[in-house]
C-alpha cells in the first residue's frame, strides 16, 4: 500500500510523476479547481464583510470521494498543484474539501516543481511548506473581484443591450483598447509625403549605388508635396555628385532575452501564426509530460506561466555545456542579458526553457505532434540564443552631397554571427556584404542615373492582433500571464471583437458594450485603474495589504455605479446584420447570428418562422467548376478548407484559398500559398509572386 499520496492538478501529469516516484507514493489528479463560487449567484456575503461561499464544483462529487478514500490510505499528502497563485489556490481548496487539516495523524505538505522531470520532483520533496495563504488570497482578491464586476454589471448589458452578454474586469479593458485603435483609425487624416532616390553610376562598379534624399546641409527634412519634389529634382538637374562623408563601425545585437509568457505568445503568433489560446494549449502539453523514446513519459519545457526571465544555476551550466561543445567558447554569453522592465515579477519562476538543453528538436521530431515540434523549436532555439553571444555587424554609412542636398546609403555586413547562428527574428538584419556603399572612397567618381520618386501616404496606427494586443496589455500592467490567452479568447467568443486574417476588429456588439461600459462604468474600463488593481493584488501576495480591505474599498463604489446605470441608461438598439440569403419557407432576408459554434442564418421572422441553415462566409472567388461562388467550410474537427456554396450539387473543395486569377500558362485556377500564387495543376507548374498592394 503506499504510504504517500501526491495530488497534482492534471491527469496528464499523472503517469510522468508516478514514473519518478516508485510503488511507495500514489499520484492521483484533481481535474483542477474542486470548489468555486456558485454559478447561480454572485456567492459572496457582502453583509458578512464579503465572506465568499464556496461549494463543490457540479459534476466533481465523485472525484472528490475518490481522493478521500486516497487520503484515508495514505500516511502522508503532498499537494503538488502549480507553482502559482491558482495552483496555491487550489491545493488551499483541496486541503479544506478533504479536511487535511483536521487529520492529525496524517502530515499534509505543500511541494512546487517548476518542471517536471525526475530531478525536479525528487528535489521538491525535500523541500516540502506549508499552504502560502498571502498567494490563496491574492487569488481569492482577484476570484472575487472578477465576480463581482461580471454578476453586476452583466445583467446591466442583458437588460440595456440582450441576454448573454458579459462584462470582466480585464476583457473590458482590453476591448476598450481595440475600440480605442478602431477610433483613432476612424479619425486618422491621411497627409502626403514623397520619397526621392537616385540611382548613380559609381565608376569601376558593376552595380549602380541608390542613394535616399535625407534633406539639405542645414539638417534632415521631409518632401512633402508634388511641389516640393520638383523645386528639389529641378535644382538637381545639373549638380555633381560627391562623396562628402564615409563612417566606417561596428555595432553589436545582443541576444534576445529566453521566454516569457507574453513574449511566447507573440513569437508564436508572427513565426508559427498561432492563436494565444493554441500557443497555451500546445506550451500546456509539452509541460505536463509527452512520450520521448527511451525516456518514457516526461515535461519537455519549464512551466507556461510566468514573467520571469530567470534561468536557474542547472540550466544555466547545462546551456554553456552544449554550447561550449557543439559552437565553441567564442558564442557563449557573458553576462545574459536582463529585463528592463522593473515591474513586480513572479521571480519564484523561471523563464520558459527546454527542461534539457540536450534533447534537441530532432531528437524528438518524430515523437511530438507538427504543432508540438514547431512551438519546442522555437522555446529550444529561443533559450539557447539566449545564452549565447551577441552578433557583431560592420557598418558603412555615407553622405553624398548634390547642389546643397545631402543623400545617404547604408550598408552593413555580418562580421560574428553570434546567436543568430540559432536563432534569428524578422527584426535581424542579415547584411549585405556585396553593396557597393563598402568599396565606395572619397574619391570615386558618381555620375547621375536616374531619379526614382515615389508618393507616399502617413497610414493609420495598425489594427491589433493578438500579439500586439498581449505585448499591450502586459505594458500597461494589465492582467498578469495566466489571464492574456483567456481575456482573448473571451471578447472573441462573446462577439465583441472579430478575427480576420491575423486583425481584431470590433463588432457592433462590441461597440454598444463598450459604450455602455463607458458611460455607466468608467473606472471600470480605466487601464490605470486596473494596472493599479494588479499591484495591489501584488501586495496582497507579499503580505503587505489584507485582501478584503482592497474588495472593501472596491465594492460600494461598483455598487453605486450599477444602481445608476439600472436607473438612467437608455436601451441599446442592436440592428441584425442582414445577409443575401432568401429565407426559402417565408421569402424574408435571412440575418446573420452568432451560437456556440459561431456564426449562423436566421429568418427574422422568428417565432412565425423557425427556418435557419449554415453561415459561410463568401471570399468573392467563382468556383471553378461551376462559377458558384467559393465559401469557407469546416471539416468535423475544425480544419477550414473551401468549397462551392452549392455543395453537394458540386464538389469543389480546396485546403489552399483560390485565386481569382487563371493561370497564364494552362488556364486553370491558381491557389494562394503565402506570398505565392501557384497553379492549382501539379503537371503545370506555374508559380507567380502575389502582387503588392500600392502604398
Amino acid at each position: 500500500m503506499a504510504k504517500y499520496l501526491v495530488i497534482v492538478e492534471s491527469p496528464a501529469k499523472v503517469k510522468t510523476i508516478k514514473k519518478f516516484l516508485g510503488t511507495n507514493y500514489e499520484v492521483a489528479a484533481s481535474n483542477g479547481h474542486i470548489r468555486d463560487l456558485p454559478k447561480s449567484s454572485m456567492g459572496i456575503d457582502i453583509e458578512h464583510d464579503y465572506e465568499p461561499k464556496y461549494i463543490t464544483i457540479r459534476g466533481k462529487g465523485e472525484k472528490l470521494a475518490e481522493l478521500r478514500k486516497l487520503v484515508k490510505k495514505a500516511d502522508k499528502i503532498y499537494l503538488a498543484t502549480d507553482p502559482d497563485r491558482e495552483g496555491e489556490a487550489i491545493s488551499w481548496h483541496l486541503s479544506k474539501a478533504l479536511k487535511l487539516e483536521e487529520q492529525s495523524s496524517k502530515k499534509t505538505e505543500r511541494i512546487t516543481f517548476n518542471e517536471i522531470t525526475k530531478n525536479a520532483v525528487k528535489e521538491s520533496l525535500k523541500h516540502p511548506r506549508e499552504i502560502d495563504m498571502n498567494l490563496v488570497d491574492a487569488q481569492q482578491a482577484r476570484r472575487i473581484l472578477d465576480r463581482m464586476v461580471g454578476y453586476s454589471i452583466s445583467p446591466v448589458l442583458w437588460q440595456k443591450v440582450k441576454r448573454g452578454l458579459s462584462a470582466g474586469r480585464v476583457q473590458s479593458v482590453a476591448l476598450r483598447m481595440i475600440c480605442d485603435r478602431e477610433t483613432a483609425i476612424d479619425a486618422f487624416i491621411p497627409e502626403e509625403y514623397w520619397t526621392l532616390d537616385v540611382l548613380l553610376k559609381v565608376k569601376g562598379e558593376k552595380k549602380p549605388l541608390e542613394v535616399k534624399f535625407y534633406g539639405d546641409l542645414n539638417g534632415k527634412k521631409n518632401i512633402n508635396g508634388k511641389e516640393e519634389l520638383d523645386r528639389v529634382t529641378s535644382d538637381l538637374e545639373e549638380a555633381d555628385y560627391r562623396v562628402k562623408e564615409i563612417k566606417n563601425g561596428e555595432r553589436e545585437k545582443k541576444a534576445p532575452l529566453p521566454f516569457t509568457t507574453s513574449t511566447l505568445q507573440q513569437e508564436a503568433s508572427k513565426a508559427l501564426n498561432f492563436s494565444t489560446q493554441k500557443t497555451m494549449r500546445i506550451a500546456q502539453q509539452l509541460y505536463e509530460g509527452v512520450e520521448i523514446k527511451g525516456r518514457g513519459s516526461i515535461g519537455i519545457i519549464t512551466y507556461l506561466r510566468t514573467d520571469s526571465v530567470r534561468v536557474s544555476e542547472e540550466a544555466q551550466i547545462a546551456a554553456k555545456d552544449y554550447i561550449e561543445k557543439n559552437f565553441g567558447e567564442t558564442y557563449l554569453a557573458g553576462t545574459p542579458k536582463e529585463a528592463k522592465n522593473a515591474k513586480k515579477i513572479q521571480d519564484a519562476h523561471e523563464a520558459i526553457r527546454p527542461t534539457d538543453v540536450t534533447l534537441t528538436p530532432v531528437m524528438v521530431k518524430d515523437q511530438l505532434s507538427r504543432d508540438q515540434f514547431r512551438l519546442y523549436q522555437l522555446i529550444w532555439k529561443r533559450f539557447l540564443a539566449s545564452r549565447m553571444s551577441s552578433a557583431k555587424y560592420t557598418t558603412t554609412s555615407l553622405k553624398i552631397q548634390a547642389a546643397e542636398y545631402l543623400f545617404t546609403a547604408s550598408a552593413s555586413k555580418v562580421a560574428f554571427e553570434g546567436y543568430m547562428t540559432v536563432y534569428s527574428s524578422d527584426e535581424d538584419e542579415k547584411g549585405d556584404g556585396s553593396s557597393v556603399v563598402s568599396k565606395l572612397t572619397k574619391d570615386s567618381v558618381l555620375t547621375f542615373g536616374e531619379f526614382r520618386e515615389k508618393q507616399h501616404f502617413t497610414q493609420p496606427p495598425a489594427h491589433f492582433t493578438e500579439a500586439a494586443l498581449v505585448k499591450a496589455l502586459e505594458e500597461q500592467g494589465i492582467g498578469r500571464p495566466s489571464t492574456y490567452a483567456p481575456t482573448i479568447t473571451t471578447i472573441l467568443q462573446r462577439h465583441y471583437v472579430a478575427k480576420e486574417e491575423k486583425n481584431l476588429y470590433v463588432t457592433e456588439l462590441g461597440e454598444a458594450v463598450n459604450k455602455i461600459m463607458d458611460m455607466a462604468f468608467p473606472v471600470i474600463i480605466d487601464s490605470k485603474f486596473t494596472a493599479n488593481m494588479e499591484l495591489l493584488l501584488d501586495k496582497v501576495e507579499e503580505g503587505t495589504v489584507p485582501w478584503k480591505t482592497v474588495i472593501r474599498n472596491f465594492y460600494p463604489d461598483l455598487d453605486e455605479a450599477v444602481k445608476n446605470a439600472e436607473k438612467e441608461l437608455e436601451k441599446v438598439e442592436i440592428k441584425e446584420e442582414e445577409s443575401d440569403v432568401q429565407c426559402e419557407l417565408c421569402g424574408r432576408m435571412m440575418v446573420i447570428k452568432y451560437g456556440p459554434h459561431g456564426k449562423f442564418l436566421a429568418c427574422p421572422g422568428f417565432p412565425e418562422c423557425h427556418n435557419t441553415k449554415p453561415y459561410f462566409e463568401k471570399i468573392g472567388v467563382a468556383c471553378p467548376k461551376c462559377g458558384k461562388e467559393i465559401v469557407i467550410r469546416k471539416t468535423k474537427k475544425g480544419r477550414k478548407y473551401y468549397g462551392c456554396e452549392d455543395n453537394p450539387e458540386c464538389d469543389f473543395m480546396s485546403w489552399q484559398k483560390p485565386s481569382s486569377k487563371k493561370c497564364p500558362e494552362c488556364g486553370g485556377y491558381m491557389l494562394e500559398k503565402g506570398s505565392k500564387l501557384v497553379c492549382a495543376d501539379e503537371n503545370c507548374g506555374y508559380v507567380e509572386n502575389k502582387k503588392k498592394e500600392p502604398d
